[in-house]
């Protein structure tokens, strides 16, 4: 298999080939979608809990706008073991940050990769489940990968889908077939923002993160009313790991002490991939120069700095 071009290649080399893949771009217009996808990320218990006010609240699905049964519709819908959703980010130069609700009934969780159709392989950036990797993105490079879609959206794998007459209610997205990761990619800003929040760790965030934030959630439907303190919890004490520092990679004693490739930050998360770890190891220097621009963390004038 090549870049993914015919099926699936997840974290750790998982195949899903035979997976019941569908697009999900269409499950972005359910009123309950975000609230399903996102609530879960304002019950922190990391540190700085204790003294928020705000970490008592209950986490409630009209913070998005959304009710109870909106979030219990749209959840339906996105842990399907029937038909898993996949959510295709394109950005610079033909690479993807795929999302996958990988729907297996004894081992559900959601996948972040980034591919490329020239590659054999995918970059783990995190998997949410009971066995998390994470942090996956630097702010900086979330908010790069946000904000530009590649300009052909055609240009690498993606599922079918009818995003345009949106979801049937009795089956749900179209299926692109088993495996199978062709058609659209998720093009609107704000919702490119918020389906790569739950991957993010940062130790520094810029204080415009917040407004930033805010604003994608009103743009897609969150009421102003709260809207920055629901920012707030999302972006500060993640459930599932600790805010990281983020670097370019240094020469390894391990390796050699050799130069290392340029312009992919790593972080110092322990349950990381990107903890040491080059994304995507095994591409060529030259394939990780073009993923480093495209991340919009090196420029190709220095090694040292992204």
């Amino acid at each position: 298999m090549s870049g993914q071009a015919d099926g699936y290649r997840g974290a750790y080399g998982a195949d899903y080939e035979d997976a019941p893949l569908v697009g999900g771009e269409s499950l972005l217009a359910l009123p309950g979608f975000w609230a399903a996808y996102l609530l879960w990320l304002t019950e922190g218990e990391g540190e700085g809990a204790d003294e928020d006010p705000d970490s008592e609240l209950e986490p409630d699905p009209a913070w998005f706008g959304a009710d109870e049964a909106d979030m219990g519709a749209a959840y339906e819908a996105l842990s399907d073991p029937e038909r898993w959703p996949v959510f295709r980010i394109a950005f610079g130069g033909g690479h993807s940050v795929v999302v996958l609700g990988r729907n297996m009934p004894e081992d559900q969780g959601t996948e972040y990769v980034v591919t490329h159709p020239a590659w054999d392989r995918t970059g783990q950036l995190a998997t949410i489940d009971g066995h998390q990797a994470g942090p996956g993105l630097a702010w900086r490079e979330l908010v790069h990968i946000a904000r530009t879609p590649d300009s052909d959206p055609e240009s690498g794998p993606g599922p079918e889908s009818d995003s345009e007459t949106g979801p049937d209610p009795e089956t749900g997205p179209e299926s692109g077939g088993s495996g199978t990761l062709r058609g659209s990619d998720v093009r609107d800003a704000d919702a490119r923002l918020l389906l790569l929040l739950p991957v993010l760790g940062e130790e520094d965030l810029p204080a415009e993160a917040f407004g930033m934030v805010a604003d994608a959630l009103v743009r897609v439907g969150a009421p102003v009313a709260g809207v920055r303190r629901l920012a707030r919890l999302l972006l500060t004490d993640h459930p599932l790991w600790e805010p990281v520092t983020w670097a370019p990679a240094e020469a390894s004693p391990l390796s050699g002490g050799g130069e290392p490739y340029p312009g992919i930050l790593h972080c110092d998360g322990e349950w990381s991939p990107r903890s040491g770890v080059r994304l995507a190891a095994g591409i060529t220097r030259e394939r990780n120069d073009e993923l480093a621009r495209a991340l919009g963390t090196w420029d190709g004038s220095s090694p040292s700095e992204p």
